[in-house]
Order: C-alpha cells, then sequence, then structure tokens
C-alpha cells in the first residue's frame, strides 16, 4: 500500500533524499566511514557546511553582508535569541499576532524586559485571516517587526505582496522557507526549524544582515546567545547536529535540481489549487481558510463536525493517509503539502476525500 506522510513536521523527505541517506549511512563515499560516526573539524564535514551555506545564500539571492547559521534549541529557540540580539537600542518591538507561532515570541520578548507592541492581532476570530500594519503605523519607534510568513496551525500565509515594508523586519519562514518566492533581502533576519521544508529536525538556520547586527550592543550575551559565535565560529562554537546538516545540505541539492524557488513554487501552485479546488465545490468538507491568504504548504478544511473529522482523520491512517488530523486549537484536517510532497499525494488524497464524502453522503 501507498502511503502519504501530511505531517505539519517533521514532514516528508524527497525520496531521492532518502535512497542517498540509505546509500551512505554505513559508509559514505567521501568519509570512508558512516556520516553518523565523522568529525565536525574533518575537511569531509566544512565541505558540507560549505556547500550548504552557499546554496542558501544563491537560492535566496542574498548578498554578501548576509550570514548563515546552523543553531540548536528549534525555533522556539529564536523566540529568545532575536530580540536578546536584534532588540537592544530601544528594548522596544512589534509583532503581528497571526497565528500559535506568532503570539508565542510575545511572552519570549517581555520575559526579557523586551517591550511588545502588537499593531495587528486577528485572535479574537481564531487567526482565520492575517492582520495587518496599520496605515500610520511608525516602524521607527522599533528595533524591529517580528512576522510568521506562513501560519502552519491556521493555514493562512503573507505572500510576498502582503510583506509591510519597513526598516526591519524579522521573519519566522519555519513552515514555506524555499516553497515560494519573496524578496529575501527584505528581511534582515530569517530562521527556520529544518524540519519541514529543508531536513530533519534537530537544526535550525538562521540569517542575519551583518550590517545590522554590527550596531547591535551584545555586551550582555553569553557566548552562545550571541549571533555574532555562530558568525565567528562558523556554527561550530559547539559541536553541531552533524548528521541534521549532511541531510538538509542533500535537500539543497535536491531543490537546486528541482528548479530552485520558481520550479518547486510552481509545483506547490499546482498541488495546493487541486486539494483547494477540490474543496471549494465539495458539499461536505470545506476549506477553513478563504481568498488570497490561503497556505500552499498547509491547506486546512472540515466536514464541521468534530467527532466525525476524528474518525475520518483515524480511517484515513488506516487507508495510507498518515497525520491528516489537524491542530487540537484548530481540528477538522490539515494537509501539508511541504515541497517534497509528491504531486500524486494530493491526487490520492482527493480522491480518498471524494470516496469518504460519497459514503457519508448517500448513509
Amino acid at each position: 500500500m501507498t502511503t502519504y506522510n501530511f505531517s505539519a513536521g517533521p514532514s516528508s523527505l524527497p525520496t531521492e533524499v532518502m535512497t542517498q541517506i540509505t546509500q551512505e549511512l554505513t559508509k559514505n563515499q567521501a568519509t570512508h566511514m558512516s556520516i553518523l560516526e565523522i568529525s565536525h573539524r574533518t575537511p569531509q564535514f566544512e565541505n558540507i557546511l560549505d556547500e550548504a551555506k552557499a546554496s542558501l545564500k544563491s537560492l535566496l539571492d542574498l548578498p554578501d553582508n548576509y550570514k548563515v547559521m546552523f543553531l540548536s534549541g528549534g525555533g522556539t529557540t529564536q523566540f529568545e535569541m532575536v530580540p536578546m540580539n536584534l532588540a537592544t537600542r530601544l528594548k522596544k518591538i512589534a509583532i503581528l499576532d497571526s497565528g500559535n507561532f506568532a503570539h508565542k515570541p510575545i511572552g519570549a520578548a517581555e520575559a526579557l524586559n523586551v517591550t511588545v507592541d502588537v499593531p495587528g492581532t486577528t485572535r479574537s476570530i481564531k487567526y482565520r485571516e492575517l492582520p495587518h500594519l496599520p496605515a500610520q503605523f511608525d516602524d521607527t519607534q522599533y528595533d524591529y517587526v517580528h512576522l510568521v510568513t506562513n501560519n502552519t496551525i491556521e493555514g493562512t500565509t503573507y505572500h510576498q505582496e502582503d510583506i509591510p515594508n519597513v526598516q526591519h523586519l524579522v521573519a519566522d519562514m519555519s513552515s514555506n522557507i524555499l516553497a515560494e518566492p519573496y524578496d529575501f533581502k527584505k528581511f534582515d533576519l530569517i530562521f527556520a526549524g529544518a524540519q519541514k521544508n529543508l531536513g530533519i529536525a534537530g537544526i535550525t538556520l538562521a540569517i542575519v544582515n551583518q550590517d545590522w547586527l554590527d550596531e547591535q550592543d551584545l555586551s550582555h550575551l553569553a557566548p552562545m546567545q550571541k549571533y555574532q559565535t555562530a558568525i565567528d565560529k562558523d556554527s561550530m562554537y559547539n559541536t553541531p547536529p552533524l548528521f541534521a546538516i549532511y541531510v538538509l545540505n542533500l535537500v539543497l541539492k535536491w531543490i537546486e535540481q528541482s528548479g530552485g524557488i520558481a520550479g518547486l513554487y510552481e509545483k506547490n501552485q499546482r498541488k495546493a489549487h487541486k486539494l483547494y479546488d477540490y474543496l471549494d465545490h465539495s458539499s461536505f468538507f470545506d476549506a477553513m481558510v478563504t481568498g488570497k491568504e490561503r497556505s500552499l504548504t498547509n491547506v486546512v478544511f472540515t466536514s464541521g463536525d468534530a467527532t466525525r473529522d476524528a474518525q475520518i482523520a483515524q480511517k484515513a491512517s488506516q487507508a495510507g493517509f498518515y497525520n491528516l488530523a489537524g491542530h487540537r486549537s484548530v481540528g477538522g484536517f490539515r494537509a501539508s503539502l511541504y515541497n517534497a510532497q509528491p504531486e500524486q499525494a494530493v491526487d490520492d488524497l482527493i480522491a480518498y476525500l471524494k470516496n469518504v464524502e460519497m459514503e457519508y453522503l448517500n448513509d
């Protein structure tokens, strides 16, 4: 039976990457030992690290003053590292509260005695729409503005045309980095957990504008709390998660071979539009998000009955469609269509949902 992983993360890996990992797990041709055994101080791993950084800079079209870091602690740790490193002048930031993972950084920053303003929130309507900055918003009153480009739980996205034009912009891109085009130079800091579009859990990507970082007073921070330490030590101040970086590098090569962001964006649009088109014409299922804010990577929908949704999600697993249940705060279903999700998975899912629809409507 063909099986598909629709999890919001950790998510599917490209088949080609999985094949290469399997072939190299015992002995890599370059390392002459398992990738799990090599030292981070070997030339082989340094090559992997350099390749990954170069690929990211190229794919994102970033100039030399942007520095790539591979960090531990997940995206959640970045909720604290970002204000520690980049809210040192005014100690005041603005956050667009667009979902669960946009709301969490508020408490993290406040715990560090950073003042947080929320110029836009849709929390009262359970984040069914995106908030936006008010027309008269004065960004000079803040160290930076923080937003989440794609809300994994709620299924909404700030696409390129919705990105605010402010002096300093921080973006959590954990769930849609490299999935659709942005002008990445609009962001002074980008961070993303790897386990959705970049590889496996255990590594977090952070990219910062060095010119902006140089303006910060970091004298109050210990070495491991500073982005500059990771930059100066090439992400190896402590032993990094080598295997996670190795997998990330393979995924980046696969992305390059797939036509880069433009190639994947075309495929991702096709996948998402197929599923949304079915949901929009279904008399049984409904998409929870409408309009241009719909996510290409996380499609959330429901039959309108929580008990029935749970039963259908359980039966879907038995049919080979795993992890379709929506987040507990939203309910319903969530089909995550990250870069590695094959288009066939969407076709097969739609066929399965049509059968479910017929079964219930004819019952």
